[in-house]
């Protein structure tokens, strides 16, 4: 049969696998499965509750990361890692499971509601056509889901939950002594009986005003509203969380500039839980790329606090380099910090050199124009090690606190407001950003920590900062304590010691984790479940008025800006509608009727996916977020899993900071509560690398469809013009998008399914090659030749016995292919699978049945279709989706011998064939036995022998 001529080839076997036939047979065994709900995983109750014999089997909870429904469509790039579930999925219910694997949708968030901005049309239409194009879409792909838990997050009935959620994270403070969040009302009662003293008042909590006591409580409240620095980003009418800041300080969507602005927001108080989220991170199955992302994000360091007298008062900073304090020449303050005006004289100091004042008159405009440059910057770019040191002197001195000295305060963008204090003692000598600083404004330096590399003690001649923790503490000695001779940890407890007892100063701990900016200026997002009284206290809804649904509007795009204007506000989409911002409510609180204004800012697209493994539990349960037995049987603690959570998570490495820390943080705040089990939400982590593709770009560097390139001797033209090519990510814009409706229109889904888990390991990135796909195609062909007579349909199996090296094949692919398929080595399982079928095609025999079902059982998790069309064709009436997966009969997965190579001065003298179990002393035995290796040695004494049975023998004379 011609493979290259199809029609020919069809015609001459009319029941050979070809594409026609794949899409009829993946059709048909979708609707089977949805009819007869194939992939429904009971749960131990409610309205999920099945088969007691299913629950009763140890379970797996196998989750693929939140897909947002983009109009575009996927591209054969995003189904990477859904099929990559899928097949360990399968592989877990063929192995004994009662597995739960579905799939939702989040759907909140910036990309709809530009779309409708653009438009017109209201962001749930074009969502939700968006959704039912990528379920058909998965649908085509064969996934296994459990179609009765999908949801999006712009359900009401979902997002009722998620506001439910930030009411109890409002209705919660952070516990230091019993380290967990509590309900505030335990917090109140403290106040009220005079427990525990009531911050910032000498009146007791009975004699404050609500709002007083509403201000007490922002202070502790694990949500709180609060004015404090935002990057605000005029071109797109919104505020940012850092993340979504890039290093440029520009918005990570649409590349706007973003300055730093005060607004009051919402907040998460994240950072009463940085300790936790570090401690735990211990006992997840994470990446260590990925834990180690979220310890420097969180960043915690080990220093002290210490206060430099200015004018009277103080400033303090926090230093990890307390023992570098003899060294401190000048300070540094964030230029938004607060106490910078109070400090700024109204002329500059006597002596204050020219390269302090960056060319102004005063202290104060010097002042106003640096903070309006450093304005423009993100916390990102202000970090960055860059050589050119920006700042300006205040006009202010303070004074070391050890060695009296007087020091100049200056202002400069690398001090950030939001890490430590917002100040810094610089250590020119011994920091490489003071030291720049310190070059670039003429300032002096002092070596306090002795140098190990001979370059001296003279920083004058030094090319940059001498930085080490493991050195003596050099010129630090004044009238009360010296530091001479000490190593750095002597040193810092010594000096920490020293501050403590003098009240200047105290040992603490750090950390780089701000609090969660959780506002945002959208219209396309959750409601806050958040109402403010006549004085503007905010109050919780009860929960009875939950959902707070989002109102229609007729204008959904938030004011916009000049995207270069700093000097503007928010105007929120939500405020324009009076009717739903001003009401009249009964909050239940026996105070009747009242007005109040709702929260015109919306949720982060973030909030819907911080809790979604907990809704695909239990997903129709309108009492309660989850019932406890539900959670507990998926996500529970168990043996190895000691903060329980989803058995495997897989999904993108871009995430590592920005989804996994929000929703770690929020389940645990939800166990703290008792509302879960679980402490994490994410017992194991893999994240599975991207499919690239070639983008060609003319001399214009303007992406041509890829398409349309031709390659001649080793050139790429387009229309006749060269092209360059670059290996990049996928998508519509660059114009090498390859749809997995076009491949399984070609080959079928199984075909692409193979294809995508045979490119690799799952973990690294890969190219993309449509030419390639045929490959996998050809495999499904040769797998159906080998059961399915192409002429007549008829199946070709026989019942006789397989010969013993087909068996032998046969176990060394069961034994290998489980392995791989437990370790989600898909590409290595393939091979196998291939090389199996291949030594069938091969031996030109009819293949006995007792080695073609397992076969159709070793590739049903990678090709389902096929499988299940195979497994009825060998007189199967019940789905091949639950069958036990084969097991391997170690008799055969041994090879009955193997060969050694035995050498004589390191030159091969002798082969033998021996038992691949024979141990060293019996292997030395048979290798001086060999006739060929006593004529090599001629009498000659041994030396000494070297064995690795079962395969190497060296022999040394004497």
């Amino acid at each position: 049969m011609s493979e290259t001529n199809p029609a020919a080839a069809e015609v001459a076997a009319p029941h050979r696998y070809t594409a026609a036939m794949a899409a009829e047979i993946e059709a048909r065994w979708q609707d089977f499965w949805d009819a007869e709900g194939t992939y429904e995983a009971p749960n131990p109750k409610g309205d999920l509750a099945g088969d007691p014999e299913r629950v009763a089997k140890p379970k797996k909870f196998i989750m693929d990361m939140f897909p947002y429904p983009s109009g575009a469509g996927l591209h054969v790039g995003h189904p990477l890692g859904y099929i990559a579930t899928d097949v360990f999925a399968r592989f877990q219910r063929m192995t004994g499971h009662n597995v739960l694997h579905t799939l939702g949708f989040d759907a909140f968030g910036l990309p709809a509601e530009q779309y409708a901005v653009q438009t017109g049309t209201h962001p749930r239409v074009s969502t939700e056509a968006n959704i039912e194009n990528m379920r058909s879409q998965l649908r085509r792909l064969g996934l296994g889901h459990d179609r009765r838990r999908s949801f999006a997050t712009i359900d009401p009935d979902y997002y009722k939950w998620t506001q439910w959620i930030f009411l109890q994270i409002f209705n919660s403070w952070y516990d230091e002594e019993a380290g967990k969040a509590r309900p505030i009302s335990e917090l109140v009662a403290q106040f009220e009986s005079g427990e525990r003293p009531v911050p910032g008042h000498t009146r007791a909590w009975g004699e404050l005003s609500e709002a007083e006591r509403a201000d007490v409580l922002g202070g502790f409240r694990l949500a709180y509203a609060s004015d404090a620095p935002v990057n605000w980003c005029p071109g797109l009418g919104t505020v940012l969380a850092n993340e979504e800041v890039t290093a440029d300080g520009r918005s990570e969507r649409g590349n706007y500039p973003v300055f730093k602005a005060k607004l009051r927001q919402w907040n998460m108080r994240i950072t009463a839980y940085a300790d936790r989220l570090l401690e735990d991170l211990d006992e997840l199955d994470w990446p260590e790329a990925i834990k180690l992302q979220q310890r420097n994000w969180i960043g915690r360091s080990e220093g002290a606090r210490v206060d430099f007298p200015i004018d009277g008062e103080h400033v303090t900073i926090f230093t990890t380099r307390q023992d570098t304090l003899f060294g401190a020449t000048y300070m540094v303050l964030a230029p938004e910090h607060p106490l910078v005006e109070k400090f700024t004289p109204a002329a500059w100091p006597e002596g204050t050199r020219e390269a302090w004042t960056a060319g102004h008159a005063t202290p104060g405009e010097a002042v106003a124009a640096y903070r309006a440059q450093a304005a423009s910057k993100s916390d990102v770019e202000r970090q960055a090690e860059a050589k050119d040191k920006t700042g300006v002197f205040t006009g202010a001195y303070a004074t070391n606190p050890v060695t009296g000295e007087k020091i100049p305060v200056f202002i400069a963008d690398y001090v950030l407001m939001g890490y430590g204090t917002g100040a810094i003692m610089a250590v020119p000598a011994h920091d490489s950003r003071d030291f720049a600083f310190a070059r670039a404004f003429e300032l002096p330096m002092r070596c306090v920590v002795e140098p190990t590399d001979g370059r001296g003690t003279d920083p004058s001649t030094w090319d940059d900062a001498f930085v080490s923790y493991d050195a003596k503490i050099v010129n630090s000695t004044g009238d009360e304590v010296s530091l001479d001779g000490l190593g750095v940890v002597e040193a810092k407890a010594r000096i920490t010691e020293w501050l403590e007892s003098r009240g200047i100063g105290e040992g603490t701990v750090n950390y780089r984790l701000r609090d969660w900016l959780f506002s945002r200026q959208r219209y396309w997002g959750e409601p806050f479940p958040i109402v403010y009284d006549e004085d503007g206290v905010a109050h919780a809804l009860p929960e009875s008025m939950l959902p707070l649904e989002l109102p229609e509007v007729e204008d959904y795009s938030p004011r916009t800006f000049d995207p270069d204007d700093a000097d503007t506000q928010p105007e929120t989409p939500l405020s324009r509608n009076e009717e739903w911002v001003n009401v009249t409510l009964d909050l239940g609180d026996g105070r009747g009727p009242r007005k109040f204004r709702r929260e015109t800012n919306t949720m982060p697209n973030w909030a819907g996916s911080c809790w979604y493994e907990l809704r695909y539990l239990d997903p129709h349960n309108g009492d309660r977020l989850v019932d406890p037995e539900v959670e507990r049987y998926w996500m529970g603690p168990g043996e190895g899993r000691p903060h329980g959570g989803v058995d495997l998570y897989v999904g993108g490495a871009e995430h590592a900071v920005l989804h996994l820390l929000y929703a770690r943080f929020w389940s645990k705040v939800l166990y703290d509560l008792g509302h879960i089990s679980s402490a994490e939400p994410f017992h194991k982590l893999f994240n599975q690398g991207m499919i690239q593709a070639y983008v060609y770009r003319d001399s214009r560097g303007i992406a041509v469809p890829a398409a349309e390139v031709e390659e001649r001797d080793g050139a790429y033209y387009h229309r006749g013009e060269k092209v360059s090519r670059l290996l990049g990510k996928m998508g519509k814009s660059l114009k090498n998008a390859v749809t997995p409706d076009e491949i399984c229109a070609e080959y079928g889904a199984d075909t692409l399914r193979l294809y995508e888990m045979a490119m690799g390991p799952l973990d690294v990135s890969r190219p993309w090659d449509t030419r390639a796909v045929v490959g996998q195609f050809r495999l499904l062909q040769r797998l159906w030749r080998n059961v399915v007579d192409e002429t007549t349909g008829e199946v070709t199996v026989v019942d006789a016995e397989p010969d013993e090296e087909t068996l032998r094949a046969l176990h060394k692919a069961i034994d290998g292919v489980r392995g791989d398929l437990e370790g989600m080595r898909f590409n290595t399982a393939i091979a196998k699978i291939t090389e199996l079928n291949n030594h069938l095609t091969k031996s030109g025999n009819p293949v006995p049945r007792s080695v073609a079902e397992p076969l159709v059982l070793l590739i049903a998790p990678l090709a389902p279709h096929i499988a299940e069309e195979l497994w009825r064709k060998l007189g199967h009436t019940d789905s091949v989706v639950h069958q036990d997966f084969p097991v391997a009969d170690p008799a055969y997965v041994v090879d009955e011998t193997v060969t050694c190579v035995v050498q004589v001065k390191g030159k091969v003298k002798a082969r033998l064939e021996v038992s691949p179990s024979i141990s060293e002393e019996e292997l030395e035995k048979v290798a001086l036995a060999d006739d060929k290796v006593v004529a090599a040695l001629d009498g000659a004494g041994i030396r000494k022998v070297i064995v690795r049975a079962p395969k190497l023998v060296n022999i040394v004379p004497a």
